[in-house]
């Protein structure tokens, strides 16, 4: 039998995802705390160091659908490694900017291809491992994104601000630790032998709820033609918009509210921290009372929360208690989007399946950052740009109720 074949230990392969996502994690969101350093050195406006970090987030998004593709066809080690390898380079590269157009190519265009090969083959593998556990392994192979831009905002600032090193150090050595840490993370990524089960886990023979659809597994064609990948797609593009609108912006909006340097980075490590703890809890808690409900509950309370951020921001205490929220929310989609849509589709091509659900994170990336930059420079506040955010993410509870297991005879030709 397939299932009492000797497979090895299924938990070094999250390991891989740890590490893989903890680089995604420090590519990413950190990228508010180089805001105020460029802006001294280059004279650029906020709205054109933005979007360099919509750049990246955009093709580090669309790249998953292609990196979803070849890690079905190929498997995921050799993806891991290449885009691990072009990580390290263009992030390293990015210590040599002296334009913009050199930065938007470096960071947002080499880094980001590399980041969306690394981030999706582990989330498409780890699942395959544990179909028992599948909310919560998720939340364990994500989780590095929030701990990444923990380490990654404190070691940046303190960085910049010493006058022996500076921003370019920043890229330089980090870009030494993305080619460290790439081999370990795609050498453990291993897909599991056809056939194979967890020894006494049996499949469920009927979907438990509403929130799961049939034993078959859909392909990408068949997913398209359903409503639920759309409503889907709509609630992670809202929950994005608002998200990364905060994360571009977190240190430059508390620098601008009067807080120093390493008080405002203090502010993007609580997000990032949260950004961390929500993708595992998150996990628990949709393995535990369905993940529908905890969508909808994630959009609503960041729906409320981005409405009073414009308050938060001339103290520290509030500022750090309202991005908290604002990372928990935000990191708990991570886990809960992949996991819906392994639900809803199936785990057979899971890889091309959530490589385009990711995509709508990719539109959040383009709007968010750039929009909270460009109004800012306009209207000198972030109070548009954060009611903005607050009034998609009420869009996106919105459409939580329509979220429906897809039914297979629908779609067949």
């Amino acid at each position: 039998m397939t299932n009492q074949q000797d497979v090895g230990n299924r938990w070094v392969v999250v390991i891989g995802g740890f590490l893989g996502s903890t680089m995604c994690g420090i590519l990413l969101y950190a990228w508010s705390v180089f805001i105020k350093p460029f802006q001294a050195e280059f004279g650029w406006n906020k709205a054109e160091i933005a979007i360099a970090f919509s750049i990246c987030c955009a093709v580090f998004g669309v790249t998953t659908f292609f990196a979803g593709r070849l890690q079905d066809k190929f498997g995921p080690k050799i993806v891991v490694f290449i885009g691990g390898i072009l990580m390290a380079i263009g992030f390293f590269l990015t210590g040599y900017t002296k334009s913009l157009g050199y930065l938007y190519f470096m960071y947002g265009f080499v880094a980001g291809v590399g980041g969306g090969m690394v981030y999706l083959p582990p989330i498409a593998t780890a699942p395959k491992w544990f179909p028992d556990k599948r909310g919560l392994i998720t939340g364990l192979n994500v989780v590095g994104l929030g701990l990444g831009s923990f380490i990654m905002a404190p070691y940046a600032t303190a960085l910049i601000v010493d006058p022996e090193y500076g921003w370019r150090m920043v890229f330089f050595s980090v870009g030494v630790l993305f080619l460290i840490l790439t081999f370990p993370a795609a050498m453990v990524l291993r897909v599991p032998p056809a056939g194979w089960t967890p020894p006494g886990w049996t499949p469920p023979v009927v979907a438990k709820d509403t929130e799961a659809a049939t034993v078959h597994s859909f392909t990408f064609t068949e997913m398209i033609k359903t409503r639920g990948l759309w409503v889907l797609y709509i609630m992670y593009a809202g929950g994005s918009i608002a998200g990364l609108m905060v994360i571009g912006h977190l240190a430059a909006y508390g620098r601008e509210s009067g807080l120093t340097p390493m008080e405002a980075a203090g502010a993007v490590s609580c997000l990032a921290f949260t950004n961390a703890a929500g993708r595992v809890i998150i996990g628990w808690l949709a393995d535990t009372f369905g993940s529908v409900p905890c969508l909808m509950g994630i959009m609503l309370v960041q729906c409320l929360i981005m409405s009073v951020l414009i308050k938060a921001g001339t103290a520290v205490v509030t500022l750090g208690i309202a991005s908290a929220i604002i990372g928990f929310n935000y990191g708990a989609m991570f886990t809960m989007f992949p996991v819906q849509t392994g639900k809803f589709f199936g785990p057979k091509h899971m890889g091309i399946n959530y490589g385009f659900v990711f995509t709508a994170w990719s539109v959040g990336a383009l709007l968010g950052p750039w929009f909270g930059g460009y109004i800012f420079d306009v209207t000198g506040s972030y109070l548009v740009p954060f009611y903005f955010g607050s009034a998609v993410c009420a869009i996106a509870f919105v459409a939580g109720f329509f979220l429906k297991a897809p039914v297979y005879e629908e779609v067949k030709a």
